[in-house]
């Protein structure tokens, strides 16, 4: 390997004001090494990926904290944001969701689970309209709810997360019916917190629903109940340390 990293350096490294052109048969022969050293040693090229990945994953992983640390507040602490789970977590999920994504309705259901077998872990819950019309009428509706109304929030954004396919008016009437929580008109606090969700979700980089931030691992797509597990053992063994 060091061969081939000597022959690469020789190659890209020298400054062009001080580099001497290579004549044409030096280029065919450095060329020719730098072949025979990746047939005779083919896992070369596999351990310099894997070490490049490795540092963009430390590199990305960095950024992260950094963001983290310095938007504490509005990822876990914000009023505007529902919650359940712990009072007192010791870790503390956030999940960026939309009521109109099949996986989310998937997915979140294991996020409920979870917290009932981990009663030191809360999910808070960013809601996204990254599904048309609809997406953002029935966030603003349980987002309001649960400014106005925190404990009737779960039964109905768990009816909303039940139905199959995108919501209408009449469906998100429907669930207000059929959990009889008080009605409510959208206040321009849901549209606020909507906004702030988009813009945490931008400089997070997710792309679509649901994404997961658990400990300092971004999570996208809905992973099995068994990976989600894993992660949050992880996370709160480093958490109680």
């Amino acid at each position: 390997m060091r061969i081939l990293l000597v022959l690469l350096f020789t190659l890209t490294a020298t400054p062009l004001w001080a580099a001497q052109p290579f004549t044409p048969e030096q280029e065919v022969r450095i060329k020719a090494l730098i072949r025979e050293t990746l047939i005779a040693n083919p896992d070369i090229l596999e351990q310099s990926i894997n070490a490049w990945q490795q540092q963009a994953n430390e590199a990305q992983g960095k950024q992260l904290n950094q963001f983290i640390a310095a938007n504490k507040k509005i990822l876990y602490e914000d009023p505007g944001s529902p919650r359940f789970g712990a009072a007192k977590p010791v870790l503390t999920i956030v999940l960026f969701t939309d009521y109109n994504c099949p996986f989310c309705k998937i997915f979140d259901p294991l996020l409920e689970k979870l917290v009932q077998e981990y009663p030191q872990v809360a999910v808070v819950l960013k809601p996204l309209p990254f599904k048309g019309e609809s997406s953002v009428t029935s966030a603003r509706v349980a987002l309001t709810l649960w400014q106005q109304h925190p404990d009737q929030f779960m039964a109905f954004h768990q009816r909303l997360m039940a139905k199959k396919g995108f919501h209408d008016a009449s469906s998100i009437a429907s669930a207000q019916k059929t959990t009889g929580v008080t009605p409510v008109e959208s206040s321009e606090q849901s549209l606020n917190v909507l906004r702030s969700n988009l813009k945490l979700a931008e400089q997070l980089g997710v792309q679509g629903t649901p994404a997961t931030l658990i400990g300092d691992q971004m999570v996208p797509g809905a992973i099995s109940y068994e990976q989600l597990e894993a992660i949050v053992k992880q996370q709160l063994a480093q958490a109680e340390k």
